[in-house]
């Protein structure tokens, strides 16, 4: 974008994405963040609440861990590292059993797997990923991570259709009939308009902000490294490194940038890897790129990545600040679900604009094959077991079963 636009796409943002030089006012650029901490607030603190591990802690970590990636990043990438829901079996397992010390040894380890196969890759090279992750792989891959999550968008919204549907249509009016500011803050009005609605309703329950104290210290605990947590919980590593990548090319997608070249898959699963154990380290779930802040990039074009440091920022605040974290959570979930179905179905149409725009041809049965397994195990639920109950699916064995499948295929002549 020319510096001519710049200021015409801030003032009027239906003109063009904003990029990471395009300048925003303190205040917008705050909001914008808190947006973005409003949507990964919901995911992030479900993690803690379904292993045991500390909700203050995990939020802490997300922020934490969130800035180190940017700073690993070179600052390039608008991501957002929240608590990752691919390891809430084998932590809450090892948790019960174990307590929270030694899943923290687990996670830390998980995340030094994730180093030694950044490792690897920088002796590969991005040409290597480029040649295994076509965009006929790619497309459909970023296809599965959105549909996967419209069961959970649905089963929210649809514990009150009346306040989703509210939800749904203020985030489509703002976005498409608004002008200024406020079109860059959909996500926002939306939940504020559902949240007031959800109190003439008499659904918003209060007990999460009368309970939560004003001020506090997120309860750190030190790891304990033990074999048999560690072999529970490290491997699931494997799933979540094919996940990372979707992300990346997700969120690449989105911006429309190729970050798999720069900054490149070496730093962003150093940055992922690193939070995840800088995580375990103090007490918090395993990090991960997570794919509602993806949503809220495509629906507002917003794409400075210093929006998501500042969300980094506000997550931080919001695990000391423990009154304004009851708020968030006080939020009910029709309202998460009316704003959901849009974001979670904008990352499954940045799926398809991948395929639209890199001309795949799907006249070819070859592409056709592979789009199809990909998203029928990837939507379908597909899992297999790798040891005792660790399980592997969903979008990491659609990824791998679908770069296997475009490598043995043969070209059509």
């Amino acid at each position: 974008m020319s510096n001519g636009g710049v200021k015409a796409t801030v003032s009027t943002p239906v003109t063009g994405p904003i990029r990471t030089t395009d300048p925003l006012p303190t205040p917008q650029l705050l909001i914008l963040g808190l947006q973005h901490a409003f949507t990964m607030f919901g995911a992030t603190v479900l993690v803690p609440i379904l292993t045991g591990l500390s909700v203050s802690v995990a939020l802490f970590a997300a922020g934490i861990g969130t800035l180190w990636f940017h700073l690993v990043t070179k600052g390039k990438m608008p991501v957002f590292l929240g608590s990752s829901f691919a390891f809430i079996a084998p932590v809450a397992l090892v948790i019960s059993e174990q307590g929270i010390p030694a899943a923290q040894g687990g996670i830390i380890v998980a995340g030094i797997i994730y180093c030694v196969m950044a490792i690897l890759i920088k002796f590969l090279g991005p040409e290597f990923m480029h040649k295994i992750l076509p965009p006929v792989v790619t497309g459909p891959v970023i296809m599965v991570i959105g549909l996967n999550l419209a069961p959970v968008a649905i089963g929210s919204a649809s514990e009150n259709w009346i306040i989703a549907l509210i939800v749904l249509l203020t985030a489509i009016i703002v976005n498409t009939y608004v002008k200024g500011f406020f079109r860059l803050i959909p996500v926002l009005v939306s939940l504020a308009v559902g949240y007031v609605v959800s109190l003439v309703f008499g659904i918003v329950d209060l007990t999460p902000v009368q309970q939560a104290s004003w001020f506090a210290i997120p309860d750190f605990t030190l790891p304990v490294f033990n074999a048999a947590a560690i072999g529970l919980i490290a491997p699931v590593a494997i799933a979540t490194m094919v996940e990372h990548v979707g992300d990346v090319l997700a969120v690449g997608a989105t911006v429309e940038e190729d970050f798999v070249k720069d900054p490149g898959l070496p730093r962003t699963l150093i940055g992922d890897g690193i939070a995840t154990a800088l995580a375990g380290l103090i007490g918090g779930p395993a990090n991960t790129t997570y794919s509602e802040n993806t949503g809220v990039l495509a629906l507002t074009r917003v794409w400075k990545p210093g929006v998501m440091r500042v969300a980094a920022v506000v997550a931080i605040l919001l695990a000391m600040i423990q009154k304004l974290a009851g708020v968030i959570q006080s939020i009910p979930d029709p309202v998460i679900g009316g704003i959901s179905i849009v974001l979670f179905g904008m990352i499954a149409s940045v799926g398809v604009r991948t395929v639209v725009e890199n001309k795949v041809d799907f006249k070819k049965n070859r592409n056709l094959l592979v789009a199809s397994v990909i998203l029928v195990i990837g939507i379908g639920g597909a899992m297999i077991n790798i040891y005792g109950n660790l399980q592997f699916g969903g979008v990491g064995l659609s990824a791998i079963v679908g770069i296997i499948l475009n490598q043995i295929l043969p070209q059509d002549k």
